[in-house]
């Protein structure tokens, strides 16, 4: 018919970097300004039901012919990749040509590996590329707070015209067809579209790639399945007849990079422990060594009696904005990561959360702003203690514990039980 988003690395094409590899319980909140299509029975209860994958079908028809932007997160993950593939070939289906770019980076080795193996192609945004010449935007597992491409299509007049994810609801944009569910993976509502609307074929090979990103992108989000909920199963099951064994286990094999095992390790030197939280900063992390945080974070989560993991750095690169980047991880069932990292972390001056998150996972980003750029070795280790401080005491405050100053040493003042996190 692509993690964390389309986009990719690599040859130039039409002013972007094309990189092509070998390869591509709750209710959904459906939004549409398309023509409603007729509602159906429910074949266990009888009642009426709608189906989300209609009202994307009436959207696109109403676009026929058009071609269209589909923005992924700026470091886009499997998910991101497999359902912006996914879209693109749907969309193919009424005429739509669709390209999916990024505006960051892909680094993680699972990532590489899927877009390298399967095909995917990408677009890495290049400020050459004429924004204009898309009809509308497309938003894959994101609402537009995890790609600086939002606000370079608004300011180009590209207006949102479909968002698929699986996060909570971020109210940044709005579009004509928006389906946010709570669900493992935005992989398992595009395996429940095609089921339903766009069925696979075993002997298509774009098919058999398509059907093995999307079931690598369901693994990966739910922790091969240990989180999976009933969808996520349905879905799983139905790509299951199509997946390439063998191309799955090679994605599935990467070995980490050296400089992730490095981050890795710094992360268990400097983490501090609080109320089952281990909290790291790392310092410094090069731009290509981002997806190494997330992965810092989950190998912190196994350490016994740990439920919530978090770690951050400061993301560096010439040319490009300098951010604190950070990966919360949970275990603990009663902790919403979207409500902890938005209540902890707060608001810059524009309203916008710096964090924000789904079930089990979050993330945050925070610019430096004033004092970003690299200069001598006593500014550069001055600026991080400011950081590493003020993120780490944010956090601490946020599960009631206050970390007093300069050590890391934690107090709370007698006789003053802890505030609880927001869970």
């Amino acid at each position: 018919m692509s993690r964390d988003k389309g986009a990719t690395a690599g040859r130039d094409k039409s002013g972007a970097e094309k990189v092509a590899a070998a390869a591509p319980g709750v209710a959904p909140a459906v939004e549409t300004d398309a023509p409603r299509p007729e509602p159906h029975l429910n074949g266990a209860s009888g009642h009426q039901e709608r189906r989300p994958v209609l009202d994307l079908k009436a959207t696109l028809d109403a676009h026929r012919g058009e071609r269209h932007i589909v923005a992924i997160q700026n470091f886009p993950d499997p998910d991101a990749i497999a359902s912006a593939l996914a879209h693109q070939m749907i969309a193919a289906t009424f005429g739509i040509t669709v390209d999916i770019v990024y505006d960051g980076f892909i680094s993680h080795q699972e990532n590489l590996a899927l877009v390298q193996l399967l095909q995917i192609e990408l677009l890495h945004y290049d400020p050459t590329i004429d924004l204009s010449q898309y009809q509308a935007s497309i938003f894959i597992d994101n609402q537009g707070t995890t790609t600086t491409l939002t606000s370079k299509l608004r300011e180009a007049g590209v207006k949102p015209l479909v968002i698929v994810d699986h996060h909570e609801r971020q109210g940044l944009i709005e579009a004509v067809f928006t389906d946010i569910r709570k669900v493992g993976a935005t992989a398992t509502i595009y395996a429940e579209y095609l089921r339903e609307a766009f069925p696979l074929e075993k002997n298509n090979p774009q098919h058999v790639r398509l059907a093995t990103a999307l079931m690598h992108a369901i693994r990966t989000e739910t922790n091969g399945m240990i989180r999976a909920r009933e969808s996520d199963f349905q879905s799983a099951g139905y790509l299951s007849q199509f997946v390439d064994a063998t191309l799955l286990s090679e994605i599935l094999n990467v070995k980490r990079s050296k400089r992730a095992i490095d981050i890795i390790n710094l992360a268990l030197e400097k983490r501090i422990v609080r109320d089952n939280y281990s909290i790291a900063g790392v310092g410094y992390v090069r731009y290509e060594d981002r997806d190494a945080i997330p992965q810092a974070a989950d190998f912190l989560l196994t350490e016994e009696n740990i439920h919530t993991a978090v770690v951050y750095g400061i993301i560096t690169k010439e040319g490009e904005r300098e951010v604190i980047i950070g990966s919360l991880r949970t275990s603990k069932v009663t902790l919403n990561p979207d409500q902890f990292l938005k209540s902890a972390l707060g608001r810059d001056a524009a309203g916008n959360y710096y964090g924000g998150g789904k079930h089990e996972a979050g993330g945050f980003e925070i610019p430096i702003g004033f004092l970003s750029g690299t200069y001598d070795e006593d500014f550069m280790r001055s600026k991080w203690k400011i950081y590493d401080a003020m993120v780490k005491r944010k956090l601490l405050e946020k599960i009631g514990v206050i970390e007093s100053q300069p050590t890391t040493s934690a107090i709370r003042p007698p006789g003053v039980p802890p505030e609880r996190p927001e869970e």
